[in-house]
């Protein structure tokens, strides 16, 4: 009995077409339908039934079938999406690409950067087309972000040397990454601050009073995520050394301690070396000049600054003090440990990509 169906079509390519199949199976920036009908062609030319393909390409076999006839009849061109129905692009190629070459490279008169509505009068066009011009290119020229290349000489030694501690610590060592918050002022509202009602937000006056100011010396251990802290009048070597001692004293004796700090001059001190001369079991380990992003420390000031500083209020010195030693009490309770996720690999190719890119 004849098998019913469409016929099996023979599939023969080209050198060509062979090469621009796989290179469409293979390219990131091809759609993943394209890439699988590249597949699917690639395989029905090396031979076999549409059953056993779909099977081995994880598809049905009607699907096998349909792009087999397509190719067939159309060649290339039949693997690649029809013109969607809609109504006509009514702007050029040439007004898009004068669009993205002057927002990327010029700028008005009046003003740093250009707007939908300035980019629109210059061409005759709609702001909302700006908007999805600017959207399909991934332009903001109303952002600016801030960055700063390290020109440490010892730059690539030292993202190893941070990251080697978080992602792979030393055995029998405690790590810690320690850093201070100078200057925290105690400040109080020169009125009460409103309480939230339904539907309105808390208020608070914009203007404050100082009552005098606090330093926070802070160790986060980057294994637990408990912190040691002090709190003291300044940020001098002394009072560095007197917080090292404060961490001498409650780390194990039988750790190493192998400390992660800024490149702050109360860390070089002659009589900070003198105390690691009698210290042994510390190490520190320097961030990059213009690198304390590397220091998880950092990300816990963050929390307290959110969480507690930013919208207390304090009539005294005392009265901060007790509240930040009170927040941190609460921490180390329940102590949340930050991740490292990247490797040095990927801090140093995504510092040379961007150093590329702005150097073209």
């Amino acid at each position: 009995m004849r098998q019913a169906g469409r016929p099996t079509v023979a599939i023969e390519l080209t050198e060509d077409e062979r090469a621009t199949l796989q290179r469409w199976a293979r390219r990131h920036s091809s759609s993943q339908a394209l890439a699988l009908r590249s597949r699917i062609v690639l395989a029905v030319a090396e031979g076999g039934a549409n059953t056993a393909i779909a099977a081995r390409l994880g598809v049905n076999r009607a699907t096998v079938a349909k792009w087999r006839h397509r190719f067939a009849a159309d060649r290339l061109e039949g693997l690649v999406d029809a013109p969607r129905p809609g109504a006509e692009r009514t702007i050029g190629d040439e007004v898009i690409e004068a669009v993205v070459v002057e927002t990327l490279e010029t700028a008005p008169k009046d003003a740093t950067h250009w707007s939908t509505r300035t980019m629109a009068e210059r061409h005759g066009i709609s702001r909302q087309t700006v908007s999805e011009i600017w959207r399909a290119f991934g332009l903001k020229p109303w952002r600016q972000d801030e960055f700063k290349v390290s020109p440490d000489p010892d730059l690539i030694e030292k993202v190893r040397d941070l990251v080697g501690l978080y992602l792979s610590p030393p055995v029998a060592a405690a790590v810690y990454a320690l850093d201070e918050k100078p200057q925290i002022q105690a400040l109080n509202r020169s009125a009460p601050i409103l309480p939230m009602l339904p539907t309105t937000p808390s208020k608070a006056t914009h203007d404050y009073v100082r009552n005098g100011t606090v330093d926070l010396f802070a160790a986060l251990n980057i294994a637990t995520g408990t912190v040691i802290t002090d709190l003291r009048k300044s940020h001098t070597a002394a009072d560095f050394i007197a917080f090292l001692n404060k961490i001498d004293t409650e780390v194990p004796a039988e750790l190493d301690v192998h400390v992660i700090l800024d490149n702050l001059s109360t860390h070089k001190t002659p009589a900070v070396h003198e105390w690691l001369l009698r210290h042994r079991r510390f190490h520190f380990h320097f961030t990059p000049t213009y690198g304390s992003w590397m220091n998880l420390v950092e990300r816990w000031f963050s929390a307290l600054t959110t969480k507690k500083l930013q919208r207390s209020a304090h009539r005294s010195v005392k009265a901060l003090a007790a509240d930040i030693t009170a927040w941190v009490e609460n921490w180390n309770q329940n102590p949340t440990p930050f991740t490292w996720h990247k490797t040095a690999d990927q801090i140093l190719d995504r510092l040379a990509g961007y150093c590329r890119a702005i150097n073209k």
